[in-house]
């Protein structure tokens, strides 16, 4: 194991597992920033949803960044198993979900109340709460499984998970956070 570590905590090792990821994800990225353009008029139009927008995309890649720290630390422990019936793996997916369906309510209402008071409350309360609440528990089931499959693919390629799937988790999430997100308000509204 030394002989492993000793390579990919260089320079050149970090450059060479970090490299090609960071530039897929970078794409990655631009098409969540061309998704996002496509819903401009709707932002325009329900400033709620423009509020919201950042705050549900980060928070689940907040979510799933937690998920991927546990999972990593688990992996270096050598107690982290792939298996469908581990008891810990399921109970920080649990852990994830309900953490998701207790804040994004929070952050329907801080939208709701910060566009209220700022330009005005252009959708209700309900619908903002509702959205956001949605949104962020389809967000979480996608980021637990976004999460079980970058450390399962970490560990099969021998990457250090604290490497890579953070930054997989996120990029992901963004991506995923605003097609759920505007999925949820055709479904609403």
């Amino acid at each position: 194991m030394s002989g492993a570590r000793s390579s990919t905590w260089t320079v050149r090792g970090i450059a060479r597992a970090m490299l090609p990821l960071l530039a897929v994800l970078t794409v990655v990225e631009v098409g969540s920033g061309l998704v996002l353009d496509t819903f401009e008029e709707q932002l325009l139009r329900y400033p709620s949803l423009l509020v919201l927008v950042p705050v549900t995309i980060g928070t689940a890649g907040n979510l799933g960044s937690i998920l991927a720290a546990r999972l990593s630390t688990a992996f270096h422990l050598g107690t982290l198993s792939f298996a469908p019936d581990d008891d810990r793996l399921l109970g920080n997916a649990v852990a994830t979900f309900g953490l998701a369906v207790t804040i994004f309510p929070v952050v329907g209402a801080a939208a709701w109340l910060v566009t209220s008071i700022t330009v005005s409350a252009d959708l209700g309360f309900v619908t903002v709460v509702l959205v956001a609440t949605l949104s962020g528990a389809v967000l979480a089931v996608l980021a637990v499984v976004v999460t079980f499959v970058a450390t399962y693919a970490a560990y099969r390629l021998r990457l250090d998970p604290d490497d890579v799937v953070i930054p997989v988790v996120t990029n992901t999430c963004d991506v995923l956070g605003v097609l759920v997100l505007f999925a949820v308000v055709r479904l609403v509204l």
